[in-house]
């Protein structure tokens, strides 16, 4: 029987305790604001959470677990999954980005490599019933011949947050989810040109457009504007078809030689059920099955090789 730690009892610590019902695996909930741990309780009955946050619980010299998630919130992502590493935990699922800072999830990496700890980063569009579809489509299709992407960010819904976050954290922690999904179906960047554009009275940039090639031969194009209206997008183009994620649960296609843009009839039922993409991408880390998700090492690759050069180019 799998043993399982769920850390984190806000709303996405609530969609992973459903999946993890739902694979009908007992799991030990870890929270540690009560006024959190009190509705997790309320809104998921039967369920009982351990207060006071991870560190106390640790001083109770509790079995380590098989496996660990990790559904905090953006400033503990860090400190969260290194307590766990210390306390000999090899196997962590962590919420996306894996930390505040590009430099803490680097260095996160580094620790888990000495320690010889298995961290995935859970970016759970990856597991999207559209973009499940999409591949059998470009697959059949012959491959991917370009495709392009936008990560605009609508800024304003950050403002009501209890931790103010930088605009940095805006993209490693939300804007990431696009470029990661654009570069898993259409290939890794063997050559990327990238240009931001910081605002005036910025600190960091808001405009941004690139292109380059894939490791697959296609060529891709992005653009994020910050301070105009937007919205995430991707289209993928193949020889046959272009495939619009827009929004990105959803999949709608255009043929050949029509101007017609029509939706693709997709099974998402799970993606209905709970959180689009968690019950697949939980299911594949609990049965090992690694495939698809990204890997820590994989997710500081494209911290290096992509992000950094998407959000500090000039």
């Amino acid at each position: 029987m799998k043993n399982v730690w769920l850390i984190g009892t806000g709303l996405i610590g609530m969609e992973y305790s459903k999946v993890l019902d739902a694979l009908h695996i007992q799991h030990l909930i870890i929270g540690r604001g009560e006024i959190s741990a009190a509705k997790f309780e309320e809104t998921r009955p039967g369920k009982k959470v351990i207060r006071g946050g991870l560190d106390i619980f640790l001083k109770t010299n509790p079995s380590i677990p098989d496996y660990a998630i990790v559904a905090v919130g953006l400033p503990d992502l860090y400190p969260v999954a290194c307590s766990l590493i210390n306390y000999g935990i090899k196997k962590i699922f962590l919420e996306k980005p894996g930390g505040d800072s590009f430099e803490q999830i680097e260095q996160l990496y580094l620790t888990s490599k000495r320690e010889n700890v298995s961290i995935f980063i859970a970016y759970n569009r990856r597991f999207y019933s559209s973009v499940l579809k999409a591949e059998e489509i470009i697959k059949k299709d012959g491959g991917i011949t370009s495709f392009s992407f936008e990560f605009t960010e609508w800024l304003h819904i950050f403002d009501n947050l209890n931790h103010k976050l930088s605009l940095e954290e805006i993209f490693i922690g939300n804007s990431t989810h696009v470029l990661d999904t654009a570069f898993f179906l259409g290939g890794e960047p063997v050559q990327i040109h990238c240009h931001s554009k910081t605002l005036e009275g910025d600190m960091s940039p808001k405009i941004f457009v690139g292109a380059g090639i894939s490791n697959q031969g296609a060529l891709f194009s992005y653009q994020a504007n910050w301070d105009a209206p937007g919205r995430w997008v991707i289209e993928i183009l193949t020889k046959k078809h272009r495939l619009y994620f827009k929004p990105m649960e959803t999949l709608q296609i255009q043929e050949l030689r029509s101007v017609k843009v029509l939706p693709v009839d997709i099974d998402d039922h799970l993606d209905k059920e709970f959180k689009p993409g968690f019950f697949l991408e939980t299911k594949a880390f609990l049965n090992e099955d690694y495939s698809r998700l990204c890997s820590i090492e994989q997710h500081v690759n494209h911290i290096n090789n992509i992000y950094k050069k998407v959000f500090f180019s000039n």
